[in-house]
């Protein structure tokens, strides 16, 4: 039985699908004006695991994520390239998937784009209109926000305290300092759409609401991104849908945390705000993913060097098991017959493994599960005389639990320790033969996969860089 943390209601609850065996999830995707930081990488990994899972659960999952292809940001930084933003949008779109492809990130079914949901934007927010949620003014277009009895009820605020703290700018056209803008009028010089109040384009907010229908549906089963997107953006979004459609929005909301550098807030002022196309030029992108999911999803979490080096250190650690089982697997002499007593000590990491995944994704939990994996086999495999069942099995839970976590246990095979003991044998067995070519070759080699050696009185000894 899985259990979500339902943003919406505050309390875990047990996950009941509006469709037998399907589960329809939308995730806000990035503005794609830029590649994308390290903090939207946090959002992409969570609901790609979450995703996972349900679908090793036997769900049916249809996962929608948008790209907001034309926004202020995206006009502003294509004028000050001198590009089309078309271009701008196209090339930061195909870096998004390289940078999330390299992180295990699948795919959405569907990557909706806002100048390609155009049409159903405008007839949106015509019924809105319609029903008295919106009106036009000058060219825009606002919500009517006290129209909506439930505005605030995802961020946990009433409508008043909001109202205390907003204000009606100079020419604004807004009837109520809480309305909020669903199409915008064109400016001279900016892309635009022909519409029913002139040309213009869309509002932010009112993008998700209208790609959720028309992906998904009137009522979507998990509505997903991050803390900080609560409000006002999923606010909005719930208003505008609801008003629209006389319907719950989605049954559960769910957010996860912010992501700190250095114990500190990411911001470019601060110098510290890192892009993940940067990040993955200097670590395993598998060691950034296994860092993410340390720290159960709806946790704050803290990206440090010393973090980072302790994920990649855990990590090599469950893949040395890998390798291992499977270099015993190869090796036919002194097995065993089947023990029961370790297929069931694997069975039961496995079963706590979905105990952990069912309460809220508890991936911190399930990456522990790995490591007492890890710890069992490195027991087994001490005994004398193992079995090829056992060892099979042992490799089979790994990569269906690896596999749920989107982690890739493989690892280059240079760099178990036996294979470099075997190419620094090989090495000295060619400078004796004086074929210093070789020796150079396997050196260059081993340096290459980060193995520094380094002669002693005691003999030749290596480390890893």
């Amino acid at each position: 039985m899985i259990q979500i943390y339902n943003s919406m209601t505050g309390k875990k609850e047990e996950f009941r699908p509006i469709e037998e065996g399907k589960v329809r999830m939308y995730v806000c995707g990035p503005t794609v004006y830029n590649y994308i930081h390290i903090g939207n990488a946090r959002p992409a990994i969570v609901f790609d695991t979450v995703r996972r899972y349900f679908t090793y659960r036997g769900y049916d999952v249809k996962y929608v994520s948008n790209f907001t292809d034309v926004d202020d940001k995206i006009i502003r930084a294509a004028n000050e390239l001198g590009e089309d933003f078309h271009d701008l949008t196209k090339r930061f779109i195909k870096a998004y998937h390289e940078d999330t492809g390299a992180l295990n990130v699948m795919k959405a079914d569907v990557h909706p784009l806002v100048t390609e949901t155009m049409d159903d934007i405008i007839e949106f927010i015509s019924v809105l209109i319609e029903k008295g949620h919106a009106y036009a003014a000058g060219g825009d277009v606002y919500f009517r926000t006290r129209s909506f009895e439930g505005y605030g009820k995802l961020s946990q605020q009433s409508i008043d305290e909001l109202r205390s703290g907003a204000r009606i700018e100079v020419g604004d056209k807004k009837e109520d300092p809480l309305d909020f803008v669903l199409w915008k009028a064109a400016k001279p010089g900016e892309p635009a759409w022909k519409s029913p109040w002139g040309e213009g384009r869309p509002g932010w907010h009112i993008e998700c609401s209208a790609m959720a229908k028309k992906y998904l549906g009137e009522t979507i089963d998990i509505h997903a991104g991050g803390h900080d997107l609560k409000f006002p953006h999923h606010e909005n979004e719930i208003a505008q849908s609801e008003a629209c459609n006389s319907k719950q929005f989605a049954n559960y909301w769910m957010h996860n945390g912010f992501l700190n550098i250095e114990n500190e807030k990411m911001s470019k002022s601060l110098g510290n705000f890192m892009m993940v196309h940067d990040v993955l030029q200097v670590i395993d992108p598998m060691v950034l993913r296994f860092f993410m999911l340390s720290v159960q999803y709806r946790h704050p979490i803290n990206y440090s060097r010393e973090l980072i080096e302790q994920a990649a250190n855990g990590l090599d650690r469950i893949r040395e098991s890998v390798a291992n089982l499977e270099h015993r697997l190869g090796v036919t002499a002194n097995l065993a017959p089947v023990d029961a007593k370790w297929m069931k000590r694997i069975d039961a990491i496995k079963e706590h493994f979905i105990v952990s995944m069912d309460d809220d994704f508890n991936t911190a939990n399930a990456v522990t599960d790995l490591f007492d994996l890890s710890k069992e086999a490195n027991v087994y495999l001490g005994e004398a005389h193992v079995s090829k069942e056992v060892l099979e099995h042992f490799l089979a839970v790994f990569r269906e639990l690896s596999d749920v976590l989107g982690v890739t246990l493989t690892i280059d095979k240079g760099l178990l320790d036996s294979d470099v003991d075997r190419l620094i044998a090989e090495r000295e067995e060619a400078r004796k033969n004086r074929d210093f070519a070789r020796a150079d070759a396997i050196r260059d080699e081993l340096k290459a996969k980060g193995i520094i050696l380094e002669d002693t009185a005691q003999g030749m000894r290596w480390k890893r860089a």
